[in-house]
């Protein structure tokens, strides 16, 4: 049996998140229908986590095991030309039997883009967060400060469970600006739900003053979701590398 580490790209726009559901189109069933034919055999892939609706990815992992001997170029080749344009695979290697895409992650990096101007791009509006405020990087940076170490994020994800732990480590969190964008680089050992988003918002509310960089350790300490910011919208954001 091979088992073999798949690394694809989508543009989440068209898509119901990764996950398989019943009544919508996801990432998972559109893959697994055009790698099956290419193994010619009903095939389950195992992804790296959720992604919401209308969320992207520049280096999404999966894992998937067979018993065809057809060469890894002729895998990807095969797939890709099935594949409709907007999910592409990029690699994909042969690996122990015991690796799996998801229990196998040690952390991940997410990316999350801002159109920061007061028009619109139209080349690129589910790809990027418009955001027609000045944005002070400075300050926001300050506020970002907090987010790194490990912490409880409970007020920073939707849907916290009692029974799950919320204590995640932030490795890095780093705003860049390139013209009219602005790239929010987030990485670590693992995200909760829509925390990523939650976070950029709430960065944006202490860009608008709405809160203080030094309210951020408060909020944390409260673990009180309705305290941090609003969830950013989805299409700003990527998941960009996964980490083994």
């Amino acid at each position: 049996m091979r088992n073999l580490k798949i690394i694809m790209a989508y543009r989440g726009t068209a898509y119901h998140g990764y996950q398989k559901q019943d009544n919508a189109v996801t990432i998972q069933e559109t893959v697994e229908k055009c790698i099956s034919r290419v193994l010619d055999t009903p095939t389950e892939i195992y992804g790296c986590s959720r992604t919401d609706t209308g969320v992207h990815a520049n280096g999404y992992c999966f894992s998937v095991k067979t018993e065809k001997q057809i060469p890894i170029r002729n895998i990807i080749r095969g797939t890709n030309g099935y594949l409709p344009s907007d999910i592409t695979l990029l690699s994909c290697e042969e690996v122990s039997e015991d690796f799996h895409a998801r229990y196998s992650c040690r952390g991940k990096e997410y990316v999350y883009l801002i159109h920061n101007s007061e028009c619109r791009d139209p080349f690129a509006e589910d790809l990027k967060y418009h955001y027609r405020r000045k944005m002070d990087l400075d300050l926001m940076r300050r506020a970002a400060e907090y987010f790194v170490g490990r912490h409880d994020f409970s007020s920073f994800c939707s849907n916290a469970s009692e029974k799950a732990s919320t204590v995640r480590t932030v490795h890095e969190l780093r705003l860049d600006r390139e013209g009219d964008l602005v790239k929010v680089t987030i990485s670590g050992d693992g995200f909760l739900y829509n925390m990523v988003r939650i976070i950029v918002g709430t960065l944006l509310w202490v860009n608008e003053g709405k809160i203080a960089p030094e309210d951020i350790p408060v909020i944390m300490e409260r673990s009180d979701r309705k305290l941090a910011g609003k969830t950013a919208q989805a299409h700003g954001l990527y998941l960009n590398r996964v980490f083994y």
